[in-house]
């Protein structure tokens, strides 16, 4: 029967799923306040306009929208930085801030699989910070805290808008066109993105330079060789910045960590310099993404330039699956069990276990499927608590 069901592209998460997650998120947590950063939550529900009436809205068909009682339409969180950045603009006294967060964001447009349209995301945010360094810092925390989890084997894959943005500078592109080129450049649509380009008169160099960047990854070697494609100003400048954080990583111990990918580009107008996504072969797609977001919160009534990145738990827990390093479910301390007369030794001996920090079970009816992951057993008597 359908009211079984639940919708595509969500779940339900089991004990033993659960259990994983909050391992992982403990572990994420304990780094995030180790290295200073500071946790909030935004409102699961926001006004539909704060996600719609900015320059950087998101699609009206990605969002989850209800009415509130007073008929104004509401949205489910569609987007955690965007709400992150109001926050920072509307209500945080200093432009400078490290925070971070746990929370889900609802996509409506996804279907299921992989692709879920209920997303829990661990994610920080860097706010008042600009430059190399910075960009530098917040990948290389980025590869520390998918280390922390137990992922092994993934890569980063580095970009940046600029590039794009530079190549077509000279072509006249409207807004949509640039958008339309870049979704053909990321579908390795080449013939497509060739016409659009053509259509707008872009001229040779510049058309030979946009179908070059599928090709344009690899080593740090693929910087020298997008640099050589073109004259443009805007797009040499984002090389040289790709160059300056590269030597950064290098030099705090990341390369073989680290590639450069100039062919999958982001949104324009929501990315402002460097993206980075980080790839697990065991799973086909982004356990993490981020980048450079200077204008996010101009909308809100302040410039703060951030970058941060957003880690898919779910994903994790994919991909730790498949790499075998799930963490181990670990056993209960005990359980306890009473004969009928003892319930208050037996409850008074349970209180005093989880007082000392032991997972303890107590039971009502002694069985084996009560028995099962713990340590130790224990039966309440009349005459006291005897381990079995």
């Amino acid at each position: 029967m359908a009211y079984r069901n639940l919708p595509a592209g969500v779940q339900d998460l089991l004990p033993r799923e659960c259990r994983m997650l909050a391992v992982v998120k403990e572990r994420l947590a304990k780094k995030f306040d180790l290295c200073g950063f500071q946790q909030v939550l935004s409102g699961a529900l926001e006004y539909y306009d704060t996600f719609s009436q900015i320059s950087n809205p998101i699609a009206q068909e990605r969002m989850f929208k209800l009415t509130d009682s007073d008929g104004k339409l509401l949205v489910l969180r569609p987007d955690a930085t965007l709400a992150i950045s109001r926050i920072a603009a509307t209500k945080l006294q200093s432009p400078r801030a490290r925070l971070c967060y746990f929370a889900d964001k609802y996509d409506a447009e996804n279907g299921g699989g992989i692709s879920s349209r209920e997303i829990y995301q661990a994610g920080v945010e860097c706010l008042g910070e600009e430059g190399a360094l910075s960009d530098a810092q917040a990948i290389a925390f980025a590869v520390e805290c998918v280390r922390e989890t137990g992922i092994r084997g993934f890569i980063v894959d580095i970009g940046h808008v600029g590039y794009f943005k530079g190549l077509l500078e000279e072509c006249g592109l409207s807004e949509e066109e640039a958008e339309r080129v870049r979704r053909c450049i990321n579908a390795k649509d080449g013939w497509n993105a060739e016409r659009a380009l053509r259509k707008a008169g872009a001229g040779e160099k510049t058309v030979n330079a946009v179908l070059a960047l599928p090709a344009l990854f690899g080593g740090a070697e693929v910087l020298d060789k997008a640099q050589s494609l073109t004259e443009n100003a805007c797009a040499r400048q984002a090389v040289a910045h790709l160059k300056r954080v590269n030597d950064i990583l290098v030099r705090m111990g990341y390369e073989k960590e680290i590639s450069y990918d100039l062919g999958t580009v982001k949104r324009l107008s929501y990315y402002s310099g460097v993206v980075f996504s980080g790839l697990v072969k065991e799973l086909g797609a982004p356990v993490f993404s981020g980048g450079r977001y200077d204008r996010l919160a101009d909308d809100f009534g302040k410039h703060i330039p951030a970058v941060g990145f957003a880690i898919g738990l779910k994903r994790v827990l994919i991909a730790l699956e498949r790499q075998g390093s799930l963490p181990e479910e670990p056993l209960l301390d005990g359980v306890i069990f009473c004969e009928e007369g003892a319930e208050e030794i037996g409850y008074s001996a349970f209180m005093q276990m989880t007082g000392e920090g032991k997972r303890v079970r107590f039971c009502s009816e002694y069985g084996a499927q009560a028995q099962e992951g713990c340590a130790a057993r224990y039966l309440a008597t009349k005459k006291g608590l005897k381990k079995l």
